[in-house]
């Protein structure tokens, strides 16, 4: 299924509570949008994550549908709240109260994209923006509820695995040894121990080293999705970009397909933990 702001991907029979999404690998920029940017075309991907709708595509074949964002992340953040508006971008929004996301520029209508690069040659106006959240963030979160929902029903409890990938110099002050993968859960807030263990093991067993919340935790998907208590958890996984492309040319690297495969296996293990019988995610 096919929507201007989302690709569906979805099984032929539906055999577990896990559902993938991939918001920020959008790489549909509208031609208007390109034209009024002050950015050329490759600068203003620099905040995309490219390609994790390709290392996640296998996800249908293994039972558990994958929704992957068309609409790029520098137009529409959908990892953000609608009224995240930046008032030093849009015209006619009062300031609110101190936002450290909207204060750099990274609301829900990003002002900037990565290494703080302005995107707006000048400010787009509230209209523009309330168009875009109604056009493209609404379908996207409206489609990612129904899959959470549809999962419950046949299921008993829903998992989502909110895929991401990072810059890799942003793990450049972690201690210890480097890791490959940043499982974020909000500490404990948007899923049950027992997934998060589940996840980490899947990226262990696979050869990655993980570790969790840092420097990623989770950001308004997984605080607004991940609601243990209901039996709905949400669990975000960063990629380290490094792995699989080179973050100058957004090229991917000649091995790219190996780790795809690899993937392949930790999507293998997730989905079979939630075709489980014994709801052993739901575990506290």
């Amino acid at each position: 299924m096919t929507h201007p702001a989302y690709d569906l991907y979805s099984p032929s029979v539906r055999s577990t509570c896990v559902v993938f999404a991939s918001p920020h690998s959008g790489r549909a920029y509208p031609a208007a949008f390109l034209a009024q940017s002050k950015l050329n075309s490759d600068a203003i991907r620099s905040s995309e994550d490219a390609y994790v709708d390709d290392l996640f595509a296998g996800a249908p074949g293994h039972g558990a549908p994958l929704i992957a964002a068309r609409t790029p992340r520098a137009y529409v953040d959908f990892n953000r709240a609608p009224e995240e508006l930046d008032p030093a971008l849009i015209d006619g929004v009062r300031r609110i109260s101190s936002n450290p996301r909207v204060a750099s520029g990274l609301g829900v209508i990003p002002r900037v994209v990565a290494g703080g690069r302005v995107i707006h040659d000048g400010k787009i106006t509230l209209e523009q923006a309330h168009a875009r959240i109604t056009q493209h963030w609404r379908p996207w979160h409206d489609r990612l509820q129904t899959l959470l929902d549809e999962s419950a029903r046949l299921f008993g409890q829903s998992v989502l695995i909110d895929c991401h990938s990072m810059p890799h110099e942003a793990l450049d002050n972690i201690t210890g040894p480097r890791p490959d993968v940043v499982i974020g859960d909000r500490f404990g807030a948007s899923a049950s121990p027992a997934l998060v263990h589940e996840v980490c093991e899947a990226f262990t067993a696979a050869g990655l080293r993980c570790v969790r919340n840092a420097p990623f935790a989770g950001a308004y998907v997984a605080q607004h999705y991940g609601k243990p208590a209901r039996r709905q958890h949400a669990v975000q996984i960063e990629i380290d970009r490094a792995l699989y492309m080179n973050e100058q040319t957004l090229q991917k690297r000649d091995d790219f397909d190996d780790l795809r495969r690899l993937l392949d296996g930790v999507i293998v293990r997730i989905a079979a933990a939630g075709a489980a019988d014994d709801h052993a995610l739901a575990a506290e």
